[in-house]
C-alpha cells in the first residue's frame, strides 16, 4: 500500500514538472532531484507571473500563476504526512501559505503576494538543497524498505 502511494506521488510530481516543460529531465530524476526541479519550476513560474503583472499581460499572468499553483500542489501532495513529523507539518503549512498567496496574486495582481511566495519557496529550496547526500540516500532507502514491507 505504501509503495503504491509513493509511486503515485512520484508520478504526480513528474506530471507536474512535465506540464511546465521539463519532460526529459523529469523521467530520469530521482525523487530528491524531482523535488528540486519542482521547486525551481514553481519559482520560475512565479517570477514569470510577476513579470506578466508588471507588463499588465493578464493571459501570461494567469498561465504562469496557474502552473505555479499546480506545482506547489504537487509538492504539498508529495509530503509524507504518515510519519506525523513536525518538519512535514511545517512544510505543509508553508506550501499552504504559498498557495494562498498565489491565489491572492491571481485575483488582485499583487506583486507583494508573489514576492511572499518567492521568499518562502527560496527558503524551502535552500533547506532542501542543504540536505547532505548521505542523509538523502539513507532516507530514500528507509522509505523504500518500508514501502516494500521490510
Amino acid at each position: 500500500m505504501g509503495n503504491q502511494k509513493g509511486k503515485t506521488m512520484y508520478k504526480k510530481g513528474i506530471n507536474a514538472y512535465q506540464s511546465v516543460g521539463g519532460r526529459d529531465q523529469a523521467t530520469t530524476a530521482d525523487p530528491y532531484q524531482l523535488i528540486q526541479m519542482l521547486m525551481n519550476g514553481a519559482m520560475q513560474k512565479l517570477a514569470y507571473g510577476k513579470g506578466a503583472i508588471e507588463r499588465k499581460d493578464l493571459a501570461a499572468k494567469s498561465e504562469n500563476l496557474t502552473k505555479a499553483l499546480s506545482i506547489v500542489n504537487a509538492l504539498q501532495d508529495g509530503l509524507d504526512m504518515s510519519a506525523e513529523s513536525e518538519v512535514a507539518g511545517n512544510m505543509y503549512d508553508l506550501y499552504d501559505f504559498v498557495k494562498r498567496q498565489i491565489i491572492d496574486a491571481m485575483g488582485s495582481s499583487s506583486i507583494e503576494a508573489i514576492d511572499n511566495s518567492l521568499l518562502v519557496m527560496r527558503n524551502l529550496k535552500e533547506g532542501w538543497d542543504a540536505i547532505p547526500v548521505a542523509a538523502r540516500e539513507q532516507a530514500f532507502a528507509q522509505r523504500e524498505q518500508m514501502a516494500v514491507g521490510g
